[in-house]
């Protein structure tokens, strides 16, 4: 008998998840929506089978193996708690929890109930990502010493005015929204480098002006004009891991400049080789050497959607993990490392000097 999924968090991200487990066979026996027409919507949409009035009703129900916490950052937390003590498999949406305290609460609970847990880091299982991670574990890259990560939006700022932009609620702009990724996905490459300080400053230059911010699209939109703005829109920082390691961090939801022409995705250094890679992308080149010259490597791996490929990926190993209790596609300990530079970058920029972590 294979798992059955409860899903905490109607919106946007939550209907990614419920197409995810549609197309791995698994079924949505449960939903909660704070707001319960949307949880009506969703149920409709994606034939789940009960939508429940509150969280505690889903996490009653016998039927649910497992659920997937898809909730606004504040209440990462409290809710992948209560679904550990509730003896269910947790996937927590990214960032794990707002702060270090809080992801070391929800590791104190899952260590206690003996859970199983895993971290949305999706970027970790792109096709693009995978390839690149054999190609470093195989050594083609040698020694790697430094990385540039960056996510650029011209114009990205999502759901102005609502939990996104609420700093209570989100704790942060882009680089808890965005940097989550590329910083994992940096770390991960790497072999789950140890960071041990970082420089860091933010920038609060559009979103702030909420009547006056002009966008072509928003995610989780419209702006609500009457709500709030007070996080950063721009990050930038260097990191300085165990072992020489360097990672330069550029995240953005809005800026004036053509997002198209800004290199999206990471760039590795090694000393045997290198390479820029999009993290969505269907294509890569490793500039290298061979024979005594310079040498270019252009791994070919086949692609008919990156983005189902990757949220395919995490599925097979959350399923895995919920049946089997095979490792996590990221681990609670991944998510912390991540949380730990969010926090010193934030810190940082706040005193204006590099701070260890």
């Amino acid at each position: 008998m294979g798992m059955n999924l409860g899903i905490i968090g109607a919106g946007a991200i939550g209907n990614v998840h419920a197409d995810t487990a549609t197309r791995a066979g698994i079924p949505i026996a449960g939903v909660w929506d704070v707001n319960p027409a949307k949880g009506a919507a969703f149920s409709k949409k994606h034939s789940t089978a009960r939508t429940c009035a509150s969280v505690k009703e889903l996490l009653a129900m016998k039927e649910v193996d497992a659920v997937v916490v898809a909730v606004p950052n504040i209440d990462h937390a409290q809710v992948a708690c209560e679904a550990l003590e509730a003896g269910k498999t947790v996937f927590l949406e990214k960032p794990m929890a707002l702060n270090v305290a809080e992801c070391d609460t929800i590791i104190s609970v899952l260590e206690r109930t003996k859970g199983r847990l895993q971290i949305g880091f999706v970027s970790r299982s792109t096709p693009a990502s995978r390839n690149v991670k054999h190609f470093i574990d195989a050594g083609t890259f040698g020694n790697i010493y430094h990385m540039k990560c960056s996510l650029y939006r011209r114009r990205g700022v999502p759901g102005l005015g609502g939990w996104f932009t609420t700093k209570a609620m989100s704790g942060g702009g882009p680089l808890i929204d965005l940097g989550v990724h590329v910083i994992d996905l940096s770390l991960f490459l790497a072999g789950n480098a140890t960071p041990q300080r970082v420089s860091g400053v933010t920038y609060a230059n559009f979103g702030r002006r909420m009547k006056d911010y002009v966008y072509t699209n928003m995610w989780a939109g419209p702006p609500k004009f009457e709500g709030v703005c007070d996080v950063e829109d721009h990050a930038t920082a260097l990191v300085r891991c165990a072992g020489g390691l360097t990672i330069e961090v550029n995240v953005t939801w809005a800026m004036n400049v053509d997002d198209k022409q800004m290199a999206n995705g990471i760039t590795v250094f090694g000393d045997k080789g290198g390479c820029f890679f999009p993290i969505f992308g269907k294509q890569f080149t490793i500039a290298t050497e061979a024979g005594g010259k310079v040498a270019d490597l252009t791994p070919e791996f086949a692609s008919s959607n990156v983005e189902h490929d990757a949220w395919d990926e995490q599925y097979r190993m959350f399923k895995a993990l919920a049946e089997h209790g095979t490792p996590a596609h990221a681990d609670a300990a991944a998510g912390r490392r991540v949380q730990s530079v969010l926090d010193g970058i934030y810190r940082s920029s706040a005193e204006g000097r590099e701070v260890e972590i």
